[in-house]
Parts: C-alpha cells; structure tokens; sequence
C-alpha cells in the first residue's frame, strides 16, 4: 500500500482520530488531577490588574470580529447560491434599538434608585436649601427631556425601519416644528438661567444687619494645609502682608495693625448655629479651593487676591448625626482644585455647635501672636501674674507687682494707638 493511499484510507482515518482523543482526554486528565492536589492559586491580584480588564475587551472584541465574519460568510454563500437573504438586518437594527431603549431606561432607573441614594444629605446652610432646589428643578426638566426624546427617537426608528415594501416621504422642512424646538429650550433656558442669577445674588450681595453681624474667619489655603484665623475680642481679623512672611510668621501677619494683636489660631473651624460666619479667602502658592459639600459652600483661593464667602449654618454636627444615621459623620472642609501630589489629604473637621460651645472653645484657643513673634518684631512682652501667696510661699512685694502691671498697660494702650 503506497503513502499516499494509507493516508487517505477511512480506516486510519478513524484510528487517528480516536488515538487523538484519547491522547488529549489523558492529558486533560492528568492535568484536572495536577489541579486537585496542587494549591489553589489566588486569583484577586489577576483579576484587580487593569491589563487583565483589557485582554477581556480585546477577547470580546474578537468574538464579536468572528460572530460577524461567520454572518458574512452566510450571507455571502446564499448570494452564490441565487437564495434571497438571510437576514433582514434593518429588522435586527430595529430590534436592537428597541433593546437598548429599555436597557438605557432601566439605566436611568438604576440611577436614581441606586447612585441617588449616595448624594449629600439635606443642605447645612440656608443658602444651601436655595441651591438645592435650583439644582432639583434643573435635574427633573432635564430628565424628563431626555426620556421624552430618547423614547420619540427609538421607537421612531423601529416603526420607520427601512423597507422594500414602503418609501420614504419627503419633508425637507417644517417653520411650525423649528419655531417650537426653538422657543421653547430657550424661554426655559432663560428661566434656568434667572433662577441661577438671582439665587447667586442673593448668597454674595447680603443686605448687612447691623444686629446680626456675620464672624470673621480668615482661611488661607497652601499645598497642602489650610491655616486658620478667628478674630480676638475686637472681632476684627488684623491684616496680611505677604512681604512680611518669615519662618516664624508664616503668614505674614501685619503687627503694625492693632487688630492682628489679639488674633487667634485654630486648628479646626467651628461655628455657631444659626449665626452668619463670613470667610476672608487667601492662598499662598497656587489656586485652591475652598469647598464645604454639606453647607453648598465653594469658592476659589487665589494667589493675591482676596475673596469673600458669607453664610449661616442652620444645623449643628449633632443633629446631623441623628439625621443621618451616622454617629461618625463630620463636616468637612476640602479642595475641590487638583492643586498637587497630596491634594487628597487637603482636609480640615468642621463642627457647628451652639453658641455656649462656641464661646467655650474659642477661650480655650492660642493667640497668633507669640513671644517668639513678640521679639522679632519689637513688641513688648507681657508680664505674667505672679503666683498666689501661700504659708510656704510669702506674697512678693505688692509694689514692685503694681509698678510691672502699670507699664505693661502703657505698653500696651500704647500698641492700640
């Protein structure tokens, strides 16, 4: 028998072929035992690499290429043939929009349902309520746009899919339609955009009460910390000069100004509810962002520049607590800039609190003003009192105490002249 006939006989053929299956049903077997006995591997790095996510897309894609080169290869075999066509493919087109239109509703459902549900709880400020319902109003009209025409331009394309039956009708033109779809976004634009004018003129342009002055509180951003300035007794932040920042005096208070003397340093903002706080906005290297989410608070720092933000907190960090439901919750003061690499952790807690806590905690804080920032720039340091007289510690001379305390006075009658 030649070479080429025992190739081609059925009978080796079938013995090939059933070798073959044997051989890889063995090693499939062999390898399923490997398998058991060996430890199972960890697949959670694999799987949380974004190059195994793009093999998966590429793969699919792939077996999309196929699906549609084996279609073309039917259709192309029954063309040969003389066969009318397989497939009505402005059918499939049709059908294929009319899935997407419900799986793209069912998405806005899931939206809402779901992702509405992680949203901002109630606003924390009464300018906060204003925007709220600004930007409710703005989301329900948008909405029911986009699923008024969404649902017009789906079903429209499955009940006028191309046919071989039909013809399609001419209609180049219509003023009727151009004037509604023109009219109408617009006079509903321009109520959008009133809406948000005058809500922002209501926020920054504030008819000032002379019985309900706001609190001063200075907060000056840099990368990547923000520094915080309450005003002493005099209520009156003192001024800035950048020309004057050293290592010790970071930021460039000006002593020459009487109200910088009794300033304080905070290490966190707390505010008294139902009080309006006004906040003097400065940075010092690039631009930032001041962003209070839960107060509906945001407004850019800008090197040399000052800016201003004024509001009333109308819920302390309390009640916000039990609203939410969350014993940990905090307000929070971000950046809302990508100002740099630790522009993340640009934080600082915020509290609102009673007025009673309010006034506790701002006794309790440091003045700005040091001994250290004293001797650099001339300022008189002050006395301390000196201890109370006990049996083991005879009282000192009540004259030379008298005569110390007098001339701190002078000094510092002087320093508010």
């Amino acid at each position: 028998m030649s070479l080429r006939k025992l190739i081609v006989n059925k009978t080796m053929a079938a013995l090939a072929v059933l070798f073959t299956v044997f051989s890889s049903a063995n090693a499939f077997a062999q390898e399923a035992a490997a398998a058991a006995t060996a430890k199972p591997v960890d697949m959670g790095p694999i799987h949380k690499s974004a190059l195994f996510y793009v093999l998966l897309f590429l793969l699919l894609c792939l077996f999309i290429a196929i699906v549609g080169k084996a279609l073309k290869v039917y259709e192309l075999t029954r063309e040969t043939q003389g066969k009318p066509e397989g497939i009505n493919w402005n059918t499939v087109n049709a059908v294929l929009f009319a899935l997407f239109l419900i799986v793209g509703l069912y998405g806005v459902y899931w939206e809402y349902t779901v992702h509405g549900n992680m949203i901002l709880p109630e606003a924390a400020s009464e300018h906060g309520k204003r925007i709220d319902e600004m930007f409710n109003l703005t989301l329900i009209i948008t909405t029911i746009v986009f699923i008024v025409t969404h649902i017009v331009l789906f079903v429209f394309v499955y009940i006028y899919r191309s046919s071989d039956k039909r013809k399609a009708y001419y209609y180049p033109h219509n003023n009727t339609i151009e004037k509604i779809w023109t009219i109408v976004p617009a006079l509903v634009l321009t109520l959008l955009v009133l809406k948000g004018f005058l809500t922002w003129r209501s926020i920054f342009y504030k008819a000032e009460d002379a019985n309900n002055r706001p609190i001063n509180i200075e907060v000056v951003s840099s990368q990547f910390l923000w520094d915080i300035r309450y005003p002493g007794p005099d209520a009156i932040v003192g001024k800035r000069n950048y020309k004057l920042t050293t290592a010790i005096n970071g930021l460039g208070i000006d002593f020459n100004d009487k109200n910088s003397l009794d300033d304080l340093i905070a290490d966190e903002i707390v505010l008294p509810v139902n009080k309006p706080v006004r906040f003097t906005l400065a940075s010092k290297d690039v631009i930032h962002s001041f962003y209070m989410p839960h107060f509906r608070v945001q407004l850019n720092t800008v090197p040399g520049m000052v800016s201003y933000f004024e509001f009333t907190p109308t819920v302390t960090t309390e009640e916000m607590r039990t609203k939410t439901n969350d014993p940990k919750f905090n307000y929070i003061l971000l950046c809302a800039k990508i100002c740099g690499t630790n522009h993340f952790n640009m934080q600082k807690n915020v509290r609102v609190v009673s007025e009673a806590e309010y006034k506790e905690w701002l006794a309790a804080q440091t003045p700005y003003l040091t001994n250290d920032l004293r001797k650099a720039f001339n300022l008189p340091i002050p006395v301390e009192a000196a201890p109370a007289a006990t049996e083991e510690a005879p009282a000192a001379d009540t004259t030379a105490t008298a005569a110390a305390v007098k001339l701190d006075v002078k000094n510092q009658l002087a320093l508010k002249k």
